[in-house]
């Protein structure tokens, strides 16, 4: 799978990226290596490994999106296999925790730069402007990245969920719980209502992460890093900007 890229969106792509306004404002690895963020203390929350079995992957709000819309994965890809997920959690008071970023382990070797992500149809106008970026958008407070083959088992599992149960809401009546149990089997970094899980779909051998999404829903920017020899060793959803020129938890 592979999307249809327009000679005229590649020509700003390139033009874009040979000027750096593709790449990310901050090491992520960096971030994800240290201890403190604005003066908060950080944590890594591993959240296990996940099968990708195309590498052709995106983004998403998985209750708003991932069952309902054609989503289109990133037009860069990674190959298929099974890859830790780890986030970044950032203790923001007493018993008040902030997820960060979430970031996809491809390879074990050390980015240098990181890159935007793209699906390959974006108005890339918008990243004219030094605050600009493009990103997903989040309207349920959470968000994911999966691989296609997930999604369309997700989306299977949904339309059969919403079948069985036409007056029904998915996250009220299935996701809600599984949240709250999320959180007193693994306290660690959540609230009482929960602010991860990881959702194994019915009759399959997939699963994927639903992360809360920093302070809640909005538009938030996945980046690719790269290794020395230009090839994708990660990728990283960013809920919080970590841009620490202007920016504060």
């Amino acid at each position: 799978m592979r999307n249809q890229l327009s000679k005229e969106w590649l020509t700003i792509y390139d033009q874009l990226n040979s000027e750096g306004k593709l790449e990310a404002p901050v090491n992520y690895d960096d971030i994800f290596n240290g201890e403190e963020l604005f003066n908060k203390k950080l944590y890594r929350l591993p959240m296990g490994a996940f099968t990708f079995t195309t590498g052709h992957i995106f983004a998403c709000d998985p209750v708003v999106n991932l069952g309902t819309l054609e989503n289109l994965p990133y037009f860069r890809s990674v190959e298929p296999g099974t890859y830790p997920v780890e986030t970044l959690v950032a203790e923001l008071g007493p018993n008040d925790y902030g997820y960060v970023l979430t970031r996809v382990l491809f390879k074990s070797t050390k980015p240098v730069r990181y890159e935007l992500a793209l699906i390959g149809d974006e108005d890339l106008s918008e990243l004219t402007g030094e605050e600009s970026f493009v990103g997903f958008s989040v309207d349920s407070a959470l968000a994911t990245i999966v691989d296609v083959a997930t999604a369309e088992a997700y989306k299977k599992f949904e339309n059969q969920w919403y079948q069985n149960n036409p007056n029904g809401n998915i996250y009220l009546d299935l996701l809600e719980e599984k949240f709250k149990q999320n959180a007193l089997d693994n306290p660690q970094y959540q609230q009482p209502l929960g602010d991860w899980i990881i959702f194994e779909i019915p009759d399959t051998n997939l699963s994927f992460p639903m992360i809360r999404s920093g302070y809640g829903c909005g538009l938030y920017p996945v980046y690719w890093g790269i290794d020395k020899g230009g090839d994708i060793c990660q990728i990283v959803v960013e809920y919080i900007s970590c841009d620490t020129t202007d920016h504060q938890i």
